[in-house]
């Protein structure tokens, strides 16, 4: 008589948005063999599970890039599953027509202090010799175009398939902080990327690699159906423009960061690093 081998749980954080949804589809939705191991998804925003991610809580969990540089102890990356903003990234919205020069000192509306995009504004002010006049306040991402549209803040740092939505609600572009990003260095900005708890050991730890590195790989051969799971999560977006806004952070950069990508992460966060914003450098690690 033989006895089934029992499964290892590997719980899956990622944030409730048509990218990392289209991302995980066939993990999600069994159309891969896992083998011993079981995945379980959770579904919060990216700033929680930067917090959670602090306390090693999930066994693998999507990042900030700027959270990751917390998580050195407890978390490595993985080559797969990043989100790079190729020209293109976080944006600061307005009510009204404004320059960067006149965002030091009206309040801003922000996603979270460990996302890449508050990384990346502290970086943009410290630019323009005003790092010490940053007035933000946190709110939950998809709060933040409502809130800037009634007049409650000033400006707003967008995130997500806000970047495609935002002219809306009548809102102004100040700047793409992608763009901005890839002036200033000549690379993409590396937004976030999902990490695997150390403690799994190197065995699991590849072995995860691999099979989030064979969903990306599905999703992308069997576009229209992980689309079609994909478009849950797609806050007012039709199926196109749910379409444009995967395939901007699902794509050969997800499959694998490359030698540019991981030059991207440690220009960054090494950048952030002599800013002061983030105390320690970061020995950027991989699973390979």
């Amino acid at each position: 008589m033989t006895t089934a081998t029992a499964q290892q749980l590997i719980r899956v954080g990622h944030s409730p948005d048509p990218d990392d949804a289209f991302m995980f589809h066939a993990l999600a939705n069994d159309k891969l063999p896992t083998g011993n191991l079981k995945f379980v998804h959770e579904l919060v925003d990216i700033e929680t599970l930067n917090r959670r991610a602090l306390t090693g809580e999930l066994e693998v969990t999507a990042v900030s890039i700027h959270a990751y540089s917390y998580l050195l102890d407890k978390y490595a990356l993985l080559p797969t599953g990043c989100s790079m903003g190729d020209k293109y990234g976080p944006m600061v919205v307005a009510g009204k027509s404004l320059q960067v020069t006149d965002l030091p000192g009206i309040k801003i509306a922000v996603p979270g202090t460990l996302t890449t995009a508050f990384l990346t504004l502290k970086l943009l002010f410290e630019s323009i010799g005003a790092g010490d006049k940053l007035t933000y306040e946190v709110i939950p991402f998809d709060e933040i175009i409502p809130a800037v549209a009634s007049g409650k803040y000033d400006a707003g740092l967008i995130i997500h398939e806000g970047q495609l939505t935002f002219q809306n609600q009548g809102l102004h572009l100040v700047t793409d902080l992608g763009v901005w990003w890839q002036e200033r260095t000549g690379l993409p900005l590396p937004l976030g990327g999902n990490v695997v708890r150390k403690d799994l050991g190197t065995a699991t730890m590849k072995e995860v690699s691999r099979l989030i590195r064979a969903s990306i790989k599905y999703a992308l051969e069997h576009r229209q159906e992980a689309l079609a799971y994909a478009l849950k999560y797609a806050r007012d977006m039709d199926v196109s423009l749910a379409d444009k806004f995967v395939g901007m952070y699902v794509n050969d950069w997800t499959l694998d960061y490359g030698e540019r990508g991981r030059e991207a992460i440690r220009a960054l966060l090494g950048e952030a690093h002599r800013a002061g914003i983030i105390p320690n450098p970061v020995a950027v690690e991989f699973v390979e």
